[in-house]
């Protein structure tokens, strides 16, 4: 079924259902709740360090990719879940890619982060 809706009237409709998706993430996932509170703190920090606009630009990216992240990981389990609760191997094997992707850009944001700061102190 394709989406009539166009123009602003599209537009709207997407920033609702974004809405919507975020709001179910928080509701059902204590894992981004915890990242949105680490997200805001390092946002903080990245506001509060004197460092450049590109050097900030990638701390606080570096933080909006695991939470991205996440909400792609939530919503793979939801599907998963939707299909059944019995035991399969690739309904597993997709879950676990899923976390795997959020611990991946977990990894990349410590090194951004660890690499920034270590310049920011060491300098």
């Amino acid at each position: 079924m394709a989406n009539q809706s166009k123009g602003l009237t599209r537009i709207i409709k997407a920033i609702v259902y974004s809405v919507k998706g975020i709001r179910a993430t928080w509701k059902n996932e204590a894992a981004f709740r915890q990242e949105i509170v680490l997200a805001i703190l390092a946002m903080m920090v990245a506001f509060y360090l004197d460092i450049g606009a590109i050097e900030r630009i990638l701390l606080i990216g570096s933080v909006m990719l695991v939470l991205i992240m996440e909400t792609l990981n939530s919503a793979i389990e939801a599907v998963v879940d939707r299909i059944g609760s019995e035991f399969h191997e690739l309904s597993g094997r997709a879950k676990d890619m899923g976390s795997a992707a959020v611990f991946l850009t977990m990894i990349l944001s410590l090194i951004v982060w660890g690499t920034i700061l270590w310049r920011y102190f060491m300098a």
